[in-house]
């Protein structure tokens, strides 16, 4: 395996991280309106995900440092390309950071619905957009022979890049259902114990569709599994999570619960990424695809920032797995909370 793959690997767990813990917090936010219903409820809600968002979002700069620095021609095609669509998520993060923070500082009721709004936009707008991004760059982008993308922002709101939004959005919402059933305990727990149903159901059928969808408008994407049948095994794993989740749920385990839905999510994302591969971004014209090959940066580039990237990636780890021990149980409402 040489330092290519190894760094191929490494920006796929940096992705897959940020979707397991940040999507249960886009989640939670997307589901806000539905499963709040009293200030008390509301207050629960964010206090669920308070400790944990903005540490969550460390995985997502590290995954982006991480591509700069080992593929950047992907980071700058990419990146350039989706210039407004970035810039509506990145504007989602800030709305929802602000609006965790600043709804309690007094208590107005309609100070605090406008940052509840706020919150709730700040968090659909990601999770769906996330999606739409990964949509156009699986069925491969329009780029010229410097790499750069030639179509416009409303090209990337195709019907099969919707498709895969709905798909993230689905996932984000089981994610952040499996949490809440997990976190809360009552009134809020049965509302999000009835509407887990349905999302996994929305779920599993745009999972379907999307599958499908994709074998019409991108089958190379299948190349990979029909040379290397054992590869098959990481789509089961997007099965087995699926299936473990529903289980769980019904049997009152939504430990496992969630512990399901993150494989799920984390299947989802790495069949992809093997289907891809060695590809990074497709173009539309596969002679112009960016590859871990030639838009990665130099050798002696990725053994210094692998070096970086092994003594970093720890810290990270160890801080979220510290912070989530210390957090861990019921939420409880307090005097110090949000």
């Amino acid at each position: 395996m040489d330092l290519n793959m190894i760094w191929f690997l490494l920006v796929g767990v940096l992705i897959v991280g940020y979707a397991v813990l940040d999507g249960f917090d886009l989640g939670v936010g997307s589901l806000y309106y539905l499963l709040g219903k009293t200030e008390e409820e509301k207050r629960i809600l964010i206090n669920s995900v308070g400790p944990f968002w903005d540490g969550n979002e460390v995985w997502l700069l590290t995954g982006g440092g991480a591509l700069f620095a080992a593929f950047p021609l992907v980071y700058a095609s990419v990146f350039s390309g989706f210039y407004m669509a970035m810039m509506l998520v990145l504007l989602g993060l800030i709305l929802r950071a602000v609006g965790i923070e600043f709804r309690n500082k007094f208590e107005a009721a309609e100070w605090r619905r406008r940052w509840d709004f706020l919150f709730f936009l700040g968090s659909f707008l990601p999770a769906l957009l996330f999606g739409v991004a990964v949509g156009n760059v699986a069925r491969g982008l329009p780029l010229d022979s410097s790499y750069n993308y030639t179509g416009g922002f409303l090209d990337l709101l195709n019907p099969y890049s919707l498709l895969l939004g709905l798909l993230g959005l689905s996932a984000f919402l089981m994610q952040g259902l499996t949490y809440i059933l997990m976190k809360t305990e009552g009134v809020l727990q049965e509302r999000a114990q009835n509407l887990f149903s349905k999302t996994w159901l929305a779920f599993v059928v745009l999972h379907i569709l999307g599958a499908f969808y994709t074998y019409q408008v991108a089958p190379e994407l299948f190349e990979n599994y029909m040379r290397m049948p054992l590869l098959l095994l990481i789509p089961l794993v997007t099965f087995t999570g699926v299936v473990l989740a529903r289980r769980a749920v019904s049997q009152d385990m939504y430990g496992l619960g969630f512990a399901g839905s993150s494989l799920a999510v984390a299947g989802m994302i790495l069949t992809l990424a093997l289907g891809m591969f060695p590809n990074l971004v497709p173009a539309a014209d596969p002679g112009l695809s960016l590859t871990i090959y030639n838009a990665a940066s130099s050798q002696l580039t990725l053994k210094a920032m692998l070096i970086i990237a092994l003594t970093g990636v720890p810290i990270v780890l160890f801080y979220t797995i510290y912070v989530y021990r210390v957090f861990r149980g019921k939420v409880k409402l307090e005097q110090g909370g949000y």
